[in-house]
Formats: structure tokens, C-alpha cells, sequence
């Protein structure tokens, strides 16, 4: 049964983004707003569902190992998994403002986490938590971005942008909001039938949470940017990756650590660090072959990393 709850949640997941993707495309047609804007805001709002919910669960139950490790996973995923899978798919053009803007926003969400957990490291402190006021920085800091989000959208559709498929605005917003709702139906079938197969196959809870439960809630975001990289919509597949991490830590993280803190450990301190790294390695890489390009070699390499990574922690 959990076998096929897992199948049927994938099945699921991937019809949600093909409808997320191509609602949420025709949508910026329709209201004169940039595809990047709209992965940045509505997709990965919706592509990060599953996280929140996962978070949210876990923060009220008080397992906050969960609730950290599904963020600091997760966006360690997009990275190296998933934009290595869609570069792999479809070379990735990024524009400027992507380069110099929304990736080193994705970073500096990445070190505030990083700053605001160390404690013990940074203040002397007799142990390290996310507390209930650094839940309230990092709520401010997803409000700026929220706002220089709308600015952008106030600029309107730049030139040059991909071709999307040119729907009505009912059934672009219902393409977009059922694609949400599959979604997280979709993901949330995958985890638990994913979690309860590790379980019963032994994995330690630790190990679980690190990587299927970091990896089933990265499944929208991994479905989402490979549909968008196969329509060739660069921006959509960017765009969500670096919006869900930017959600992830800010938005998710903030209300997570604000319903209840968050006791933070030293071994997290390494999943940082190889966050901070791969945000680091998407900016580098889009200045090394073709500038503001992620090619197909690079996404290759990334997901090399992200495997080495998972055999690391398995180990």
C-alpha cells in the first residue's frame, strides 16, 4: 500500500506542475507580469506548500530537528538536485537581475539562518535555538523581499521572454490554484508513504528527516523546474528554485520559530555550511562557460554533488 501511495503521489505531484506551470505562465501573459516575477512569488509559494505544511505540523508537535532540517535539506535540494536536473534537461539562460539580485537575496537568507542559530558560537551563549524574536527577523527579511518583488512587477513584462501557451484568466487561475492543491496533495501522499517505508526498512529517524523528507517535500519544486525547463521556460524553473529558498527560510522558518523555538544542535552547522556552499556554487557558475548560463555539463556536476552529499549522510 505505501508502495503505491508513493507512485500515486508522484503521478500527482507531476500532473501538478505541468497544470501550476502552465496556469501560472499564462497568467503573467495575462496581467502584463515578467514569468520571473511569477516564479518567484506564486509558484514557489505554491511549490513550497508542502515544506510549510510539514513545518508547521512539526513545530506544533515540537519536533524541531524536523522542522530545521526539512528547510536547510530542502533548499540544499534545489540547488544541487533540482536546477542540476533542469539544467541537465535544457540549458538555463538567467537574467541579470536574477544573477546580481534574487540568487544573492537566496544567500543572504541562507547566512542570516546560519547567524541567527549560532548562539553559542556568535554570543556565548549557553545553547544555540532560533528563538521567537529571530522568527520575527526573518518574517521582516521576507517582508523586504516581498516588496522588492511587487516592485519588480510594477515594471511589467520585459521583452524577450519566452513564449507561453495563451489561456483565459479563469482557467489560467484555475490551472493555477488546482495545481497548487495536486501539489500538495501529491507531496504529501509521497513523504508519508516515503517516511513509513524508511521506517519500517530501519533508517533512523536522523537519516529520514535529513534526506526523505528534505527530498518528498523538494518533489514540487523538482516536478515544477523540470516541466518548466522541458517548455523551455527558464525564468518559471529559476525563478521557483530560488523563490522556495527565499520562502523557505524566511517565510516557513519564521512562522516555524515564531509558533515555538527552535533548538539548534552543532551538527547543523555543517548542513548550513553546505547550504551557504551551493548557493555560492550557483552564482559562481554562472560566470564560468557561458555567462548568466547554466549549462548542461554544470547540471551534471551539480547533481554529482548533491549525490556525494546524500552518500555523506548516509554514511
Amino acid at each position: 500500500m505505501d508502495i503505491l501511495l508513493l507512485i500515486i503521489g508522484l503521478a500527482i505531484l507531476i500532473k501538478g506542475a505541468d497544470w501550476l506551470v502552465t496556469g501560472a505562465g499564462s497568467m503573467a501573459r495575462r496581467f502584463g507580469v515578467s514569468s520571473l516575477v511569477i516564479g518567484l512569488t506564486i509558484v514557489a509559494f505554491g511549490t513550497s506548500a508542502p515544506e510549510l505544511v510539514v513545518n508547521l505540523l512539526a513545530a506544533f508537535q515540537g519536533n524541531t530537528q524536523l522542522a530545521i532540517g526539512n528547510i536547510v535539506g530542502s533548499n540544499i535540494a534545489n540547488i544541487l538536485l533540482i536546477l542540476g536536473i533542469s539544467a541537465a534537461i535544457y540549458p538555463l539562460a538567467v537574467q541579470k537581475s536574477t544573477v546580481w539580485k534574487e540568487i544573492p537575496f537566496a544567500l543572504l537568507a541562507t547566512v542570516v539562518l546560519a547567524v541567527v542559530a549560532n548562539d553559542v558560537l556568535l554570543d556565548g551563549g549557553v545553547a544555540s535555538s532560533i528563538s521567537r524574536i529571530d522568527g520575527v527577523v526573518l518574517l521582516a527579511f521576507f517582508a523586504i523581499f516581498m516588496y522588492y518583488t511587487f516592485g519588480i512587477a510594477k515594471k511589467g513584462n520585459p521583452e524577450g521572454e519566452e513564449e507561453v501557451q495563451q489561456l483565459s484568466t479563469t482557467r489560467s487561475v484555475t490551472l493555477t490554484v488546482v495545481g497548487i492543491g495536486a501539489l500538495v496533495l501529491g507531496g504529501k501522499l509521497l513523504v508519508d508513504s516515503a517516511v513509513s517505508l524508511a521506517t519500517a526498512w530501519g533508517l533512523s529517524e536522523a537519516v529520514i528527516g535529513l534526506t526523505i523528507v528534505a527530498i518528498g517535500t523538494s518533489l514540487p519544486e523538482l516536478a515544477t523546474s523540470a516541466v518548466a525547463a522541458l517548455k523551455k521556460q527558464a525564468d518559471i524553473a529559476i525563478g521557483n528554485v530560488v523563490g522556495s529558498n527565499i520562502f523557505n527560510v524566511f517565510w516557513i522558518l519564521g512562522i516555524s520559530a515564531f509558533i515555538t523555538p527552535l533548538p539548534v544542535v552543532e551538527a547543523n552547522n555543517f548542513d548550513f555550511m553546505v547550504a551557504i556552499g551551493a548557493s555560492l556554487l550557483l552564482f559562481a557558475a554562472l560566470f564560468l562557460g557561458r555567462r548568466h548560463k547554466l549549462d548542461r555539463w554544470q547540471g551534471y556536476l551539480f547533481i554529482a554533488l548533491y549525490v556525494a552529499y546524500m552518500v555523506y549522510l548516509f554514511i
